[in-house]
């Protein structure tokens, strides 16, 4: 059905007549975006105020769109070991190897490895020639590492994957409980929308259930910091509560499910009551009670959960745990109620409906033979897979073994994102045949690639994705195809072409491969299965074209309705749910004397997955430079490691090298390290090189969020800034290098002798024009200035023997290349690394929106800015996206602290 919504004005300001309606492809949230080319190729964003997600709202990474679609770094043309080739001889390579190891080694040799990043379109060409006419099902997708999980969750209670409510039911609830996600920077304007309704109904409650206490915790009533993997037992707890406080639906539950007694019994044997609980999840008795009354008291509730619930050896029981107390009190598919998965990328939703995970077929079917039959007859395949194939984490083990010798990566960096990533370095180093599809010419993954194929980024692109709250949207062109860059699903149907399927694959644009899709979905249903489309089928190219965002089920035969499962009708054989019995596991791999922490992954606020777009634009770098090791103060003096220290941080699976940030934000014996940084941005930075590759037994999805580990310091014998108008990158054992407005700022440091780090340093700085250099007296500390042939500044390098940090102010240094040149007393201050006159300090940047750094933001509390509102008024922080309020209001309530005391 197509969706109305109460407009709000853009927040990003009026485009013009011709700005294209799009979908931003960051996180599920799935936001309506205006973008408008401007002069000189610069493209404007805003928050498109008709779509219901967003209702004209972006987070930080959204209203930072436009500064992504510059062509640095694409991958423009196709290319065979590295030699620039025409699409033709590239296309017949892919199509060849392929043939050649399925003739040789059988039709499960060969694999493809997806994203959540190809629109549907894409997915389900590339879904449609692996399953249907490879024949094998050796196709996964990086939502394996994020919402698996929830799709196996639902499959066993509702018998379909199913969410089953909507975004407003956050607005409408009178208890929100987020379990496992930080909201506020994972999904900012969902997160928005919950503070705004809050803020107008106080009496909404907001709880927060994760080991850390994050940003979403500023909009929390009560924060549970439960001991990392005990959710199942948390929730086995509150279903025993609300089985003692008489708070079952009888009449929902004799009606709509089966297995209440099997499932009271585990939990009954696990917690039996809410101290029991609060034992088993080293919780305060009296937190964990005041929550449970609090849920069994409130009608309207809804459980939000995302990837700290996903992302575990145990992640189906949690989400089932979750789901069997929403069961047991009637409280889903009705307003402001029910369980509610949020998706981590933008077109996870649209992967699962066309069947790109592993164990599924397209259109929400499985690998029943009927199902099989059917979708084989839609087809018209000739060899549609019969069984599931390998989920993510076995591909990968597959390839290294010898037993899947040829992959095709679309869209996706494996070599940073999968667990135990020296694993799947060693994979990839060892698969004889490699093809990579994507729009970035260097990733980590790219750099294993025989083949690479130049595709289509945001904003050139065209097709649909599904959010979170399955609205169906559209991703519009807006710019144009640069270079030899093709959309994946041309790429996709080309090789299918060669492969002499090319009668399956003859569509004109993706309006044709939605018809199809859509035709897929009704194709004998007859309401067996829940996800039908059938009403879009018969879209002509222009009514494609103007499709507005449209929420599934949207069936031909009518009569859809906006939730599911408020009177039943679920898709089990006997239309019932089923609770489903889970007794807390302890994690597969425990603390140990050797490895006695506890890691968690996950993002930061302004990055996205491996930074291949975020970390190319200067704001969002300014928010968090660098990987670091989040850990309690306790631990950090227990491992001896002090302020501004690095650690070594290691596991059984690898190591790294962070620096350290003492927090109160994490439980002691736990450890908090970003997902995102990889060697495009930091040398000894990635973190998934330590992660345990364990995976839940029924989904599949890998333990990202609990791996024992081990700190110790890390101390270097030197340190570095280099700040380039071009980067520059020597060698060292750790580095960080991230781009600021008009220059590159690279941070190093090293073991190695000094003396051998500043001649490579200088040596590379040299090369960057005319020098000067300042060593200073009785040290090993240099300084050297390059200015270009112009007389601009083209690198400044500081050098320090030992591990000190370096005193200089790299803001006003930075601003030096954006002159075209330099007055001579800037040119004698430049080796001094100061100003040569007092200015006023921004500090680490707080609102990327609109660069205002944390010492602005203080300062204006100092003067009585003691509101959001009112620092707002001083600064801007806070009066866009909305990102940073949550920090903003941390130092607010700090300062109110220090007043008081």
């Amino acid at each position: 059905m197509s969706i109305d919504a109460d407009i709000a004005e853009p927040v990003g300001g009026r485009l013009g007549p011709g700005a294209v309606r799009t979908t931003c492809p960051y996180c599920g949230v799935g936001c309506g975006v205006r973008a408008e080319r401007g002069a000189a190729g610069t493209v404007r964003v805003a928050g498109d105020p008709e779509h219901p997600a967003n209702r004209g709202r972006l987070c930080a990474k959204g209203s930072a769109l436009g500064e992504t679609t510059g062509l640095a770094g694409r991958l423009l043309h196709p290319e065979i070991d590295g030699r620039r080739v025409g699409w033709n001889e590239a296309l017949a390579t892919v199509a060849r190897r392929f043939a050649e190891t399925q003739a040789e080694h059988g039709p499960d040799a060969v694999a493809f490895y997806v994203s959540g990043q190809l629109l549907t379109e894409d997915y389900y060409v590339a879904n449609k020639l692996i399953k249907g006419f490879l024949g094998t099902a050796n196709i996964d997708t990086n939502s394996r590492l994020c919402m698996a999980s929830s799709v196996a969750g639902h499959r066993r209670a509702f018998g379909s994957d199913t969410v089953p409510g909507l975004y407003a039911d956050l607005e409408g609830a009178d208890l929100v409980v987020i379990v496992g996600s930080n909201l506020a920077w994972a999904h900012p304007v969902l997160y928005q929308r919950l503070a705004a309704s809050k803020s107008a109904r106080p009496a909404q409650r907001v709880i927060v259930v994760d080991p850390r206490r994050t940003a979403t915790c500023e909009a929390a009533d009560l924060h549970l910091a439960l001991a990392p993997g005990t959710d199942v037992a948390l929730f086995a707890g509150l279903l025993t509560h609300l089985d003692r406080a008489g708070r079952c639906d009888a009449g929902y539950v004799d009606r709509h499910t089966e297995g209440l007694e099997a499932a009271l019994a585990a939990a009954r044997a696990a917690a039996p009551d809410a101290a029991a609980a609060a034992r088993l999840c080293s919780l305060p008795h009296h937190a964990v009670a005041a929550f449970y009354e609090d849920f069994a008291r409130t009608e309207r509730v809804v459980t939000i959960f995302s990837q700290g619930v996903n992302q575990s050896s145990s992640g189906t029981d949690k989400v089932n745990a979750i789901i069997n107390c929403h069961l047991f009190t009637g409280r889903i598919g009705r307003a402001g109620m029910g369980p509610f998965s949020v998706t981590g990328q933008p077109n996870a939703m649209g992967g699962r409906e066309v069947g790109a995970l592993a164990n599924q077929l397209a259109a929400h079917m499985s690998f029943e033979p009927d199902a099989v039959d059917r979708v084989a007859r839609f087809w018209r395949a000739p060899r549609v897979a019969t069984r599931p194939g390998l989920k993510a984490v076995d591909l990968f083990r597959a390839i290294e073994a010898g037993s899947v010798k040829a992959l095709w990566i679309m869209a996706t960096n494996p070599a940073v994102s999968l667990p135990d990533t020296n694993q799947v370095r060693r994979a990839l180093a060892a698969c004889p045949f490699v093809a990579v599809s994507d729009c970035m010419r260097e990733t980590d993954t790219t750099a294993f690639a025989h083949v690479r194929l130049p595709a289509l980024a945001w904003g050139e692109k065209d097709g649909a994705v599904t959010n979170s709250e399955r609205v169906i949207s559209r991703q519009r062109a807006f710019l144009p195809a640069p270079g030899a860059a093709r959309p994946d699903w041309w790429i996709v149907s080309e090789v299918a072409r060669r492969l002499g399927a090319g009668a399956a694959f003859a569509h004109r644009g993706p309006a044709d491969i939605f018809r199809e899709h859509a035709a897929l979905s009704a194709f004998e249903n007859d309401g067996t299965r829940d996800f039908d489309i059938g009403a879009l089928a018969d879209l002509s190219d222009a009514d494609y074209a103007r499709l507005a965002p449209t929420r599934w089920p949207c069936a031909s035969r009518g009569g859809d309705g906006e939730r599911f499962f408020a009177a039943g009708g679920f898709y089990t054989p006997d239309r019932r749910a089923r609770f489903v019995p889970t007794p807390p596991a302890p994690p597969i791999h425990a603390p140990t004397a050797d490895y006695p922490l506890r890691l968690n992954t996950g993002r930061v606020r302004d990055q996205w997955h491996t930074m291949t777009r975020t970390g190319l634009v200067p704001r969002l770098v300014e928010h968090r430079p660098g990987t670091t090791l989040e850990i309690h103060p306790s631990d950090a003096e227990r491992h001896g490691l002090g302020p501004a220290a690095w650690a070594r941080i290691e596991s059984r699976w690898g190591g790294m090298i962070a620096e350290v940030e003492t927090s109160s934000d994490v439980n002691p014996g736990d450890v908090f390290v970003p997902m995102h940084w990889n060697d495009q941005f930091a040398g000894n930075g990635c973190v998934n090189r330590l992660v345990n590759p364990e995976t839940d037994a029924v989904s599949g999805q890998p333990e990202l969020k609990h791996v024992p580990v081990r700190v110790a310091a890390w101390q270097p014998a030197w340190r570095a800034i280099i700040l380039s108008r071009r980067r520059l990158m020597p060698r060292a054992e750790w580095w960080r290098s991230a781009p600021c407005d008009d220059h590159w700022r690279s941070e190093l440091a090293g073991q190695s002798p000094p003396a051998s780090g500043w001649s490579e340093i200088a040596a590379l700085v040299a090369r960057e024009g005319k020098t000067a250099a300042l060593t200073e007296a009785g040290h090993a500390d240099h300084r050297l200035a390059a200015l270009d042939g112009a007389g601009r500044l083209a690198a400044l390098v500081f050098f320090h023997a030992g591990d000190a940090a370096l005193p200089i102010d790299a803001e006003w240094l930075g601003e030096r290349f954006a002159a075209a040149a330099l007055a001579p007393a800037e040119c004698r201050a430049l080796l001094t690394g100061r100003a040569p006159a007092p200015r006023p300090v921004r500090g680490p940047i707080l609102c990327s929106c609109f660069a205002v750094g944390r010492d602005a933001i203080l300062a204006a509390i100092g003067s009585g800015a003691v509101s959001l509102d009112a620092v707002g008024a001083a600064t801007r922080a806070g009066t866009n996206c909305g990102s940073c309020r949550p920090e903003i209001g941390a130092l607010i309530a700090a300062a109110r602290q220090r007043s008081a005391a």
